[in-house]
Formats: structure tokens, C-alpha cells, sequence
């Protein structure tokens, strides 16, 4: 696929191919915007309207009107990317490494299928109450009747509302004589507005003997006013009027006799007998243990059973019986238990076909959990990392992945705390990739994922995401790598013969807001030594030549006369001068002989080399001067560079002179790099500086 950008931050226009189903690597220098592309990508993606975000800032105050920009010639529906934002919002939470354990490592399409087999199988029972519309709003009532009659060890709780609704009587049945006048109010199913409004009012009284409300005279009925407050607390009496409501409301679902009580002991005009409370509280225990049965047939599922439940067993321990039951024995509830015992019954003619599923679906959710633990701690162990990971349930077959240290039998809460940037990044790209596995995005995005990793890890990690089975790691996926690091691409296209044909390569740059790529073949990754014969080989020009052929000598060290002839002439001196290394300080003059025979050596390489010829060239600053212009090659340049302010190298800002001498002078540590007289390596602004010294 393509993709074409334009008008994202520093990139005007560009183009980059993905090849589907490989691993795409595109190598770069910082600024090249490997970021920018991440962030393009997704916002096309997810977030269309966030694209704005990238528009370069030239043109954020500019009357030219632009829009960032983004094309992908083949559909794209989802994306999934890691880099840090990925980290911070999923990643090492309280409890747990990574957050929706369960959908990532357990809630497979194996999974799902055996899961549906058992849930057919318990339809029978979820059918009873989709058909019954009444009873969730019945086992609402019931929770809610439940908690207003609290009970303690010793009988009803004084500090429920009912019994504070009844411990002098029920007031609103039995208003005092003195407060007959206002037997319509209380009565009323306004009563707890009443009550507020009369409370608010009462305050009042104290400024004067005026009704606050009418202003007429109050002195005679004032002690009355105020005693309604005494008799009826508004609190209470809502709480109170609630449960009366809610026993009338279910009253259908009581027997006979149990309303009857029921009706006698909540209209009393006395306080409660030790016998009523008694009453009250096996009504409540009644409800109780009724609720028990109703919602665990509600809830009922495959996580109802644990591997080792005889499902029969259990299956029957859930029937109702309502024997038990005598103060809801009315022909409502019967009719309700008996559909419920009928749908259990129902399951328990298939119920060897239900153990067998439920003992299916353990055994998978075993089988899952081993082998995910396996793989992970197998890549921490070969990364040496000493974690261990486990993935543990909970009785509601809640899922979560934990971090344990080899050297601690203990669980590490989230584990963010304990580790390392390094760890956390290893653990992250692992994570991600199982997450990404589950979800099977069309595009994977990795976002400069390893750079920070020594070379024994970064291969552990790259192991981990790319060789193995297709369904378990990113082999066969669609996958943009974007880097600032040579290792992957040297291991995956060089190096590693497991990676033969999986892996794409390709080196990104940037220029004047151009951005394109360049393919990376295995003959492109070359030996400090083999650049340099390269362009001994190339159209440079000689001077640049005669440079690569001294670092030639100097990597195969080979420190011989055509070295010593060489290191004399880019220090500029004159042939009488020259000087041999080799040699003590102060006897260290080379001998015509040595000179003559290292001239030779040299002219096998640079046919028409004359010392005296270069060493003037390499002295008029106005020659080198006019070579750096009319050399295309960046890194040519900066050798010649170079040459033109060797004596004045002092002059040069600090972390230019440190960018030119040692990134590009002294690099012979890589065993392969890529040619920098073929790939532009040097960043814009290390040449625009270099540009303007010699432009003054």
C-alpha cells in the first residue's frame, strides 16, 4: 500500500510504500518525522478532525491556506500503534500489568464458541425471567424491602425504619387527638412535602405570634404548631411510608395469613412486641435467602461453575422449595418457582452434555493461561530480565496478569513502580502485541520500539514479536517499524537467515520538506572497510578518495609507508617534513625510501597521485572551497569540510566540531552501516551550519 503525506509538520510531501503482510522497516535520523507519520496515520484513521494538529507551523499565522494531509491507496480500518501515549493509558495499572486481561489473553474465538455452547444449554432458565417482566422489578422491590428491615444477632435493628416507624405505633393510622386537625395532611401521599414545609416554618414563630405564612394570630394553637415536629420525624415517615408502600406493592407475592400479619403489626397504635419483631425478622430472612435463589438463577452462566462442581448437584441445589418458603406460599410466587424448577428441570436433561462443555471450557482457559505464561516468561528469561508473570481468576472469573520477581514469591501490584524504562518497555511491546493479536488491527505501528535496548534484547524482543507461529506473535501481519536504529535492520536483513523474506527495509529522509525512502538491501549493509573501497571504486573526487584510503589503512591496521605518506599530507606538510609514527619523537623524520615506496603503494589506488600536486590543492582553501559546492554527497562534504578548517577546528561551535570529528571522522565501531556516499545521512542542519561557514 501507499501512503502519501502532505502538509504534516516538517514533511510538505512525501510518499512511503507498506508491503502487506511483512514487517516494514523504515530507518531514520532524528527529524525526519517518523513521529509525524505515527500521528498522521492515526489520525486518519481514528480521528479525522485531529489531523489539523500537524499543520506546520509556517503556515498556522500564514494567509496561504493548506490542510494537512493524508492518503492511503488501499482500505485501512483500523490501526493500532505503540509508543509511549500506548504505555501510559493501558499499561501497568493499580492491580494489573495490563488493563482487560481477559479479552486479551482468554476470550479467544475457541473460547467464545464453548462459551455459547453452555449458555445454550442454560437458555431454558434466562428464558424464565426475559419472559417474565415483572420479576427483576420483583427481586428490585425485594433487595429494597431487605435492607429497611435491618436485622441484628438479637432480632430486628432499632435503627432501621421500621421499627423507628413503629416503636411508638403507626402515627400516620393513629394521629394524636391533639393533631386531628391535621389528619388530611399527614394522610396525604404529599405527606413528607407537608412535613418540610411545616419544619421550615416553624423557625418563625419565635419573631412573633403571626403565622408566618397568613399573619394571622397563632398564640392560642402555637405549642400545637410546634408539636408536629415532635410526633412526626419527615425522615422517618418517608422511609417508613416507602416499606408500607413496598409491602402493599408485593402483597400478591405473600400468603394470606402473612399479609394479614403483616397488616395488623404495621398498623398498631402501640409500640412492637417481642413476638411481632420476631415475626418481622424470619419475613426478612425469608426474603433474604429467596433473593439468594432468584438472582443466582438470574446471574446464572458459565462462570456459575468451577471445574470441579458436579454440575447435577449444583444444578438441583438451586431448585426452590417453597415448603420453605411459608410466608411467600401465595399462588403468584408458587407460579413463578414452579416455572423455575421447570426450566431447571429442562437443564438437567442435558446436564452430561453441560458438565462436558463447562469441563471443555475450563480445561481451554488452562490451556490459554499456560501458554501465554510460558511464552512471556520464556522472552523475560532469554532477555534477562528476572520477572515472571502470572495470570490469575477470581471467583467471577475475572482475568488479570500479574508481575512477580524470581527472587520474591509475592505478587507486585501493577508493577510501574519496580520497573526499569527499560523493563517497562519490554513488558509494553509484549503486552501490545498480544493486545494487538486479539484485536487484529489491518495496520500495526511501531514507533521507534527498541532503540533504547542493548543488542541481547533487542534480538530477544524481535524473537518475541516475529518469529513463531502466525497466531501467536506478528509474523505474516502487517507491521511499519519506524526507527532511528540500524541494529533490527542489520540482524533482520543482513544477519538473520530466520528473517529471510518476512522484512522490508528502507532508509527515510527529509529534505527541504521532501520526504522519501530508500530501499536497504543485504549488499547495502557494508563494513567500514568495504565503504571505503566502494569509493575508492566511485566518481569522487581524488582528494576525497585519498581520505577513504587512509581510513582504509587505518581500519585493516596497516600502518605502513602509503599510511604514513598519507597522514603526512592531510597534516600538510612538506615532504622534507614528513614524519613516521612508527617511529621515536624526535628521530622521526620518514626516509626517502619509505616515502618513495608509500607514493607507489598510493598510485595502485589513485593511478595519477603526485604528493606535491595534492599537498598544494589541499592547502588553497579556495580549491576545497569550490570542490564543497560542486560536491552533491553530504557526507563528501564534511570531509572536505573538514579539510578546510583543520587549523581553525577550534573555531567551530562546540557540537559542531564534536558531530564532525567524532560521528564522522572517527565511526569505525559498527561492524555494518549503511554507505553514506549512497544513503544521505547527515542531518539538514549539520550541512546548513557547515553551509554557512563557508558560505563567509
Amino acid at each position: 500500500m501507499e501512503l502519501t503525506i502532505r502538509n504534516c509538520n516538517n514533511i510538505e510531501n512525501g510518499k512511503i510504500e507498506i508491503t502487506k503482510k511483512k514487517l516494514n522497516i523504515k530507518f531514520g535520523i532524528n527529524g525526519t518525522g517518523k513521529s509525524t507519520i505515527t500521528r498522521a496515520i492515526k489520525y486518519k484513521i481514528d480521528s479525522p478532525d485531529l489531523l489539523k494538529e500537524l499543520l506546520p507551523f509556517k503556515y498556522r499565522n500564514s494567509e496561504i491556506n493548506v490542510e494537512p494531509e493524508i492518503l492511503i491507496d488501499e482500505d485501512v480500518n483500523s490501526v493500532m500503534i505503540f509508543n509511549e501515549e500506548y504505555l501510559n493509558q493501558f499499561l501497568f495499572k493499580e492491580d494489573e500489568l495490563i488493563s482487560n486481561s481477559y479479552e486479551i489473553f482468554i476470550n479467544t474465538p475457541e473460547y467464545k464458541s464453548s462459551t455459547e455452547q453452555i449458555e445454550q444449554l442454560l437458555s431454558e432458565i434466562k428464558k424464565v425471567f426475559s419472559e417474565n417482566n415483572d420479576l427483576n422489578n420483583i427481586i428490585s422491590d425485594f433487595e429494597n424491602l431487605s435492607k429497611s428491615f435491618a436485622t441484628t444477632q438479637t432480632g430486628l435493628s432499632k435503627s432501621s425504619a421500621l421499627y423507628k416507624g413503629l416503636k411508638e405505633g403507626n402515627k400516620i393510622q393513629h394521629i394524636p387527638e391533639s393533631l386531628k386537625g391535621y389528619s388530611k395532611l399527614i394522610k396525604d401521599k404529599n405527606c413528607i412535602n407537608w412535613l418540610d414545609w411545616q419544619n421550615k416554618g416553624e423557625q418563625f414563630l419565635e419573631i412573633s405570634d403571626d403565622c408566618p405564612y397568613c399573619t394571622s394570630s397563632t398564640t392560642e394553637k402555637k405549642e400545637t404548631i410546634k408539636s408536629v415536629s415532635t410526633f412526626y420525624d419527615k425522615n422517618v415517615i418517608k422511609n417508613f411510608t416507602v416499606i408500607i408502600e413496598a409491602l402493599k406493592n408485593l402483597g400478591e407475592y405473600f400468603s394470606e395469613n402473612s399479609n394479614q400479619t403483616l397488616k395488623s403489626i404495621t398498623e398498631k397504635q402501640v409500640g412492637l412486641e417481642e413476638s411481632e419483631m420476631n415475626y418481622i425478622v424470619v419475613v426478612k430472612q425469608q426474603i433474604d435467602d429467596l433473593l439468594i435463589k432468584l438472582k443466582s438463577l438470574k446471574g446464572i452462566s458459565y462462570v456459575s461453575f468451577s471445574e470441579d462442581d458436579k454440575v447435577e448437584e449444583k444444578l438441583n441445589a438451586l431448585k426452590i422449595n417453597i415448603e420453605l418458603f411459608d410466608r411467600f406460599k401465595a399462588e403468584k410466587t408458587t407460579s413463578i418457582i414452579d416455572s423455575l424448577n421447570y426450566s431447571l428441570d429442562k437443564v438437567l436433561e442435558k446436564v452430561g452434555q453441560l458438565q462436558g462443555e463447562i469441563i471443555k471450557q475450563k480445561r481451554l482457559v488452562r490451556i490459554l493461561i499456560e501458554k501465554h505464561r510460558k511464552s512471556i516468561n520464556s522472552f523475560l528469561t532469554t532477555a534477562g530480565y528476572k520477572y515472571t508473570v502470572e495470570i490469575i481468576t477470581d471467583k467471577s472469573d475475572n482475568y488479570k496478569l500479574l508481575l512477580k520477581h524470581i527472587e520474591s514469591v509475592g505478587i507486585i501490584n501493577g508493577g510501574k513502580q519496580h520497573l526499569s524504562f527499560g523493563e517497562k518497555n519490554a513488558f509494553s511491546l509484549v503486552l501490545f502485541m498480544y493486545e494487538a493479536l486479539h484485536k487484529k488491527p489491518d495496520l500495526i505501528v511501531l514507533d521507534d520500539p527498541i532503540s533504547s535496548f542493548d543488542k541481547s534484547k533487542k534480538y530477544a524482543i524481535m524473537h518475541m514479536l516475529f518469529r513463531g507461529k502466525s497466531e501467536e506473535c506478528f509474523l505474516n501481519k502487517t507491521v511499519l517499524m519506524l526507527t532511528h536504529d540500524l541494529d533490527p535492520i542489520i540482524d533482520t536483513i543482513k544477519v538473520l537467515k530466520e528473517f529471510s523474506n518476512l522484512c522490508e527495509a528502507n532508509y527515510l529522509t527529509t529534505k527541504n520538506g521532501y520526504l522519501s525512502e530508500k530501499r536497504i538491501k543485504k549488499q547495502n549493509l557494508l563494513s567500514f572497510a568495504q565503504i571505503c573501497k566502494s569509493a575508492l571504486e566511485s566518481e569522487l573526487d581524488d582528494i576525497v578518495k585519498l581520505i577513504y584510503l587512509r581510513r582504509y589503512f587505518e581500519i585493516i591496521d596497516d600502518l605502513g609507508n602509503e599510511y604514513q605518506v598519507l597522514s603526512n599530507l592531510f597534516h600538510k606538510r612538506k615532504k622534507e617534513e614528513c614524519k613516521d609514527q612508527r617511529k621515536e619523537i624526535g628521530n622521526d623524520l620518514m626516509s626517502n625510501d619509505d616515502f618513495d615506496a608509500g607514493n607507489l603503494k598510493i598510485k595502485v589506488f589513485i593511478p595519477n597521485f603526485d604528493y606535491e600536486t595534492f599537498l598544494t590543492n589541499i592547502k588553497n582553501k579556495a580549491i576545497l572551497k569550490n570542490l564543497y559546492v560542486i560536491t552533491d554527497n553530504s557526507y563528501s562534504k564534511l570531509n572536505i569540510f573538514r579539510l578546510i578548517y583543520d587549523d581553525t577546528i577550534h573555531e567551530i561551535p562546540n557540537v559542531l566540531r564534536k558531530f564532525i570529528n567524532e560521528t564522522f571522522h572517527i565511526e569505525n565501531e559498527l561492524i555494518c552501516q549503511l554507505n553514506p556516499n549512497e544513503y544521505d545521512l547527515v542531518p539538514d542542519f549539520i550541512l546548513e551550519e557547515c553551509d554557512n561557514f563557508i558560505g563567509e
